[in-house]
């Protein structure tokens, strides 16, 4: 059974459609990318999914239980935790009062705990800094807190929004590495992503997006060679 189920979804702003029937599912384990364009709709999946916005339309299942048009605090109390394109930190808060909020709503303490511990072992520059302001950091290092922070609630799946957007290649290296060690741990991930070659790299299956329609899906090594998104997408 699919940890997500995504089908005949459509949501938008206004009187804008962005979402034009959407079909997606993530099975347990993997890590699912979906690929596109700016403007293609992407962030608009990941935020109707988590709630944000409402679907006008479609079913949504996540965990065997239907979740179209949860709150977003249900979703994230049900462990569909979205790490935001922009980061979305507080500022004016240490790095390690930000890891808190992520697990504000755990009451495994002594998982938490754990976890704490884990998320600094992942990203060790953060604890380097936990007692810095967390908008004082460069942008790679926010990214890394977004995420650890998005770890810190114990996702069943985490969405990672647009994570390499503006960063160094280094550090998206690195980051992309970190998805394929919190998956082997057992996490879920579903990426969202312009940089079509990152992402393919560590997904085992994606999804290509354009005007807000699914228009090519399948396993990413097999997407990585497709001649259409290697000319629309690479540059090739």
């Amino acid at each position: 059974m699919a940890l997500l189920e995504v089908t005949g979804l459509t949501a938008g702003y206004g009187d804008a459609q962005v979402l034009k029937g959407i079909d997606l599912n993530v099975e347990e384990g993997e890590i699912v990318a979906v690929v596109g364009s700016n403007g293609a709709g992407k962030t608009t999946l990941l935020r109707t999914l988590s709630g944000v916005i409402g679907a006008r339309a479609g079913e949504v299942r996540f965990d065997g239980r239907r979740a179209t048009g949860i709150t977003p605090d249900r979703a994230f109390g049900r462990g569909l935790v979205q790490v935001p394109e922009g980061r979305q930190l507080f500022d004016r808060m240490s790095v390690e009062d930000n890891l808190r909020m992520g697990a504000f709503r755990r009451r495994d303490r002594s998982a938490a705990a754990r976890d704490f511990a884990h998320v600094y072992e992942l990203f060790p520059v953060l604890g380097e800094r936990r007692r810095q302001l967390a908008g004082s950091m460069s942008g790679g290092e926010q990214q890394m807190c977004a995420m650890a922070r998005g770890l810190m609630a114990a996702p069943k799946l985490l969405m990672v929004d647009e994570m390499s957007l503006g960063l160094a290649p280094v550090i998206v290296e690195r980051l992309l590495q970190v998805l394929t060690d919190i998956q082997a741990q057992g996490v879920t991930v579903l990426l969202v992503e312009q940089d079509v070659n990152s992402a393919l790299s560590i997904a085992d299956r994606a999804y290509v997006m354009e005007r807000g329609e699914m228009v090519l899906s399948g396993p990413a090594s097999e997407l990585l060679g497709d001649p259409r998104v290697k000319e629309a997408y690479l540059g090739l």
